[in-house]
Formats: C-alpha cells, sequence, structure tokens
C-alpha cells in the first residue's frame, strides 16, 4: 500500500513537472508555471477523488484566483489550465466543481472545450 502511494505520488509530481516545462507561455502577467504550481494539489482530486478537495488544493486555487486579477490573467490561467486538462484528464464534474467547492470564483470554467479568448 505505501509503495503504491509513492508511486502515486511520484507520477503526480512527474506530470505536474513536465506541464511547467512544456506549458504554453503567455504574455500576460501570470506565467502558466505559476498556474500548474497552484493547482498541483489538486491533481489527484481531479483525477479521481471524491467529497471535498484537500486543503491544499484549495490553498492553491484562492491563490490562483487571487492572482488572476487582469482578464489577460484570466485568459492565460484558463488556457494554461485548458491545456493540463486535455493531457491530465480530470473527472470533468469534479474540475468544474471545484472553484464552488474551494469558494473562489475565477471567472471561467475548468475545461478542456472552454474558449479562453471570451473570458473578461
Amino acid at each position: 500500500m505505501k509503495g503504491s502511494y509513492q508511486l502515486a505520488t511520484l507520477l503526480v509530481t512527474a506530470t505536474v513537472s513536465l506541464l511547467v516545462v512544456f506549458a504554453p507561455s503567455s504574455d500576460a502577467a501570470i506565467a502558466c508555471g505559476t498556474v500548474i504550481q497552484d493547482v498541483a494539489p489538486c491533481v489527484g482530486y481531479l483525477r479521481g477523488g471524491g467529497g471535498m478537495p484537500p486543503p491544499g488544493c484549495c490553498s492553491g486555487a484562492k491563490a490562483l484566483a487571487a492572482a488572476a486579477s487582469t482578464t489577460a490573467d484570466r485568459q492565460a490561467a484558463c488556457q494554461c489550465l485548458k491545456s493540463a486538462s486535455q493531457r491530465l484528464n480530470p473527472n470533468p464534474s469534479l474540475t468544474q466543481s471545484l472553484p464552488r467547492k474551494c469558494g473562489i470564483n475565477l471567472g471561467f470554467t475548468i475545461s478542456s472545450s472552454v474558449d479562453c479568448t471570451k473570458i473578461t
């Protein structure tokens, strides 16, 4: 049991590291690496969790919401999360309910099909 937990942790860490390295860049003030770093604690929950997100996940989501203060920031964060969700294949209902469960409003839906250019 301990070995599978360590393997899962290693896989999540490796995935997040790859997302930071290969994430699309933007001219916005918020960098995709920052977005990924903020939501990294949410990956395990979004891929198969249930109930409430872990505290570290909500802390990161709140940091992201605070950092995404301009339209350009929100569009960049949206594009980054959209790309990440296409690669990680999270549970769509969990990703869409995450902001509400963490008590934040990102101003957009986390989805692999959202049109980030329409976010204001």
